[in-house]
């Protein structure tokens, strides 16, 4: 090339022809679909921002570009978005915005944002939290926590919060100052309650619970004040999943009353802020007195009336004792004159037998007695006062006596003569 020919340009001349194609090309506004990622905001004001695409499968960057928004469209576009969305103008939203493209000499290509249409941030909001309660319902774990029994009395209380937390202050002292005077044991398991920590700060805060998990009744999850758009952290599928698996009811209370966070969804009781929670505790403790009370006072009157009908029952005994009294007497005295009498018959039949008895032994005895047989015509023989029974008891020369009824006789044997038989 003839270097005589050639156009030669600066850098800012080159720039200046660049940026008046760009502007010509690019004259209109134009209503883009992106992810807001980096957003930065400077002192002055101005938000600096990049705007990606990304592969709905592989999920890699397909584009990337500059944004700015100056702070006095910044200042109106922000406040106005956070309102209608709920959520903090962030990395990580899809948004609707209007730009207009512009290259700048010094900073390059970049896109200006001058409008943004909220609406399509809350479709987008909408369907990622329908899709993660789908999935919690699919997976079989959205009521879980519900279905756990809630604790009769819920003293010992496992506090998820922020330590410098107003509400967390406010929780406290609303159980100390119950009327009622019940005890309460909270203990805190510090977590980040804002921003893009608070997910993971939670989830680590409630692994610290379960660790001692059989020192507590229940788990509240508390965050006092503070904007509804820093509630997005709490639409999160780890923290909902973690959550509704977890073995220990959790109440939530993290300020807000217009909706209701996926957490508050899978939890096992929602309030509206840490004071509702601490007064909904202490209302499970009067219900319990309530119920005390209750079952007190039915033994009372219980016990009131069975002592009085067994006070009349007694009063009634007494009143028939003596006559019962008189009546077992006499029954028993009858009986004991009637056993008498038949005692005395008895005795007097038992001495009339014996007598007869005797009177038959004392016959027979003298039937068999010496004299009797004697007197019937028998003799006894002695010797030596003996009587002989046998001829072999004497000998001849002996001397016997021979006795009679009416007298004896002495004789000497001279012989003996056996029987033959």
């Amino acid at each position: 090339m003839n270097p005589d020919k050639r156009e030669e340009l600066s850098l800012s001349e080159l720039g200046n022809r660049i940026k008046g194609v760009v502007r010509n090309a690019f004259a209109d506004t134009y209503w883009v679909r992106a992810e807001m990622s980096d957003v930065r905001i400077h002192t002055s004001g101005h938000c600096y921002l990049e705007f990606v695409e990304k592969h709905p499968v592989s999920g890699l960057l397909t584009a990337k570009m500059r944004a700015s928004i100056w702070a006095k469209t910044f200042c109106l576009l922000k406040p106005y978005f956070e309102k209608e969305t709920g959520q903090a103008f962030a990395s990580g939203l899809k948004v609707l915005v209007k730009v207009s493209v512009e290259y700048h000499e010094l900073y390059g290509f970049s896109l200006y944002v001058l409008d943004i249409d909220p609406f399509y941030t809350v479709g987008d909001m909408l369907r990622k939290r329908m899709e993660i309660i789908q999935r919690l319902k699919t997976e079989g774990v959205f009521t879980l926590n519900k279905e756990l029994p809630f604790p009769v009395l819920p003293k010992r209380i496992a506090v998820i919060t922020s330590p410098t937390a107003a509400g967390y202050e406010d929780f406290l002292n609303q159980l100390k100052g119950n009327k009622p005077g019940y005890t309460f044991y909270p203990k805190l398991f510090p977590a980040i309650m804002q921003g893009e920590k608070t997910e993971a700060s939670v989830i680590a805060a409630l692994d610290r619970v379960f660790r001692h998990v059989n020192y507590f009744d229940l788990a509240v999850i508390i965050r006092g004040g503070g904007a509804t758009s820093e509630l997005s952290s709490f639409d999160s599928y780890l923290l909902a999943a973690n959550c509704a698996q977890f073995p220990l009811p959790i109440v939530t209370g993290i300020g807000h009353e217009r909706d209701d966070t996926i957490l508050d969804l899978v939890a096992h009781t929602r309030m509206k802020t840490p004071t509702a929670v601490a007064q909904w505790l202490i209302s499970c403790m009067d219900e319990v007195a309530g119920r005390l009370n209750g079952w007190q006072q039915g033994i009372v009157t219980f016990s009131t009336g069975r002592l009085l009908r067994e006070k009349n029952s007694l009063q009634g005994l007494a009143s028939r004792l003596p006559i019962a009294a008189s009546h077992l007497l006499n029954k028993h005295r009858n009986l004991l004159l009637a056993l008498q009498s038949g005692l005395k018959q008895h005795v007097r039949t038992q001495i009339t037998g014996k007598n007869h008895s005797l009177k038959l032994t004392e016959q027979f005895v003298s039937m068999a007695s010496p004299e009797y047989i004697l007197k019937r015509g028998y003799s006894l023989t002695l010797k030596d006062g003996k009587i002989v029974k046998r001829t072999a008891s004497v000998a001849p020369g002996n001397e016997i006596v021979t006795r009679f009824a009416d007298g004896e006789v002495r004789s000497t044997v001279t012989g003996i003569e056996n029987d033959s038989l």
